[in-house]
Order: structure tokens, then sequence, then C-alpha cells
């Protein structure tokens, strides 16, 4: 009987345990898209090495990360109305502060049909930062898509190698 006993509350406790932890009912969750587009410009390709999506909630201290669909994307690709969707994810109801690209290694640009390396030292470490404040609304989905204007974001430099210095704005 004792061990009966012993048996049921352990395994109630294993049960508990196992168990994820409780939302907070006041903590709704609603759905968000993250999309990117680009501005036309003057190069072949400019490939961007997309590894992570992280996001700062107005109210919060710290950044989330995103499910992303991390990969190269040729940003001169979505041009004319077209984009893509780079974050389909839950976050808290309430505002976005902040959006983080964080790049990899692999950022390239094509001119005059050969392929350069493209420099992005802060993209690879600290992420490109934009400021959004967008405040997210229950029972819809909250869509937002980033123009990565590539045009204006491509630094030439005078020993034939290019930069990244990133140009990006909030598409409603």
């Amino acid at each position: 009987m004792f061990a009966r006993l012993v048996c049921t509350v352990f395994s109630l406790f294993i049960l508990f345990a196992c168990q994820s932890p409780r939302v907070d009912p006041s903590q709704k969750q609603v759905m968000f898209h993250l999309h990117l587009t680009d501005n036309p410009g003057d190069y072949q390709q400019v490939n961007i090495d997309l590894q992570e999506v992280r996001i700062k909630m107005a109210d919060s201290s710290g950044w989330q990360t995103m499910d992303t669909y991390a990969g190269i994307y040729d940003l001169l690709q979505l041009q004319n109305g077209l984009d893509t969707l780079i974050v389909a994810d839950s976050l808290p109801a309430g505002e976005v502060d902040q959006i983080r690209l964080v790049l990899g290694p692999n950022n390239s640009i094509m001119v005059d049909s050969l392929l350069y390396g493209l420099d992005t030292p802060s993209a690879q470490q600290s992420g490109l930062k934009v400021k959004i404040n967008k405040v997210l609304v229950q029972d819809s989905l909250n869509a937002v898509i980033l123009d990565f204007d590539a045009h204006q974001s491509i630094v030439a430099r005078g020993n034939g190698s290019f930069g990244l210095k990133p140009v990006l704005r909030v598409v409603e």
C-alpha cells in the first residue's frame, strides 16, 4: 500500500514537472510576419547571408530570437512589389521597438559579371538594427515589410572592394 502511494506521488510529480510552463493569460500571443523587399539598384546581384532575426519589445530589455528563414537572399530579386517572408512567429501583444537582422559571412555583390565579397563588419556581430515602433494588434496578422535599399547601402571603395552601410526602412 505504501509503495503504491509513493509510486502515485512520484508519477504525479513527474507528470507536473514535465509540463510546459503555463502562459500568463494576460500576455496574449499574436502572429508576426516580417518580409524583405528592395528598391532597384545598379548592380547585378546584392546577396545578404541572413542568419537570424531578433525582436526587441518596447516593454522588455532583452532581444527575442525569432523563427527565421535563414539563407542567402539576392536583394535585387525582391523589387517592383516582390518581397519574401523571412519570419513567421508569434510574439506577445504589445509594441515592437526594434528589429535586428544578423548576417553571416557569405555576403556578396556582382558587378560587371564579377562576384565580390561584401564587407559587413557590424552586421555579423550586433546585427543591422531598425527602429520600428509597431503596435501588434490582437486577433490579426501583424506584418511588417523591411525595405533594404541595396543601391544606397553599397559603398564602393577605392581599392576595388565593397562594403555594406545598410539603408533600411519600414514599409507598412
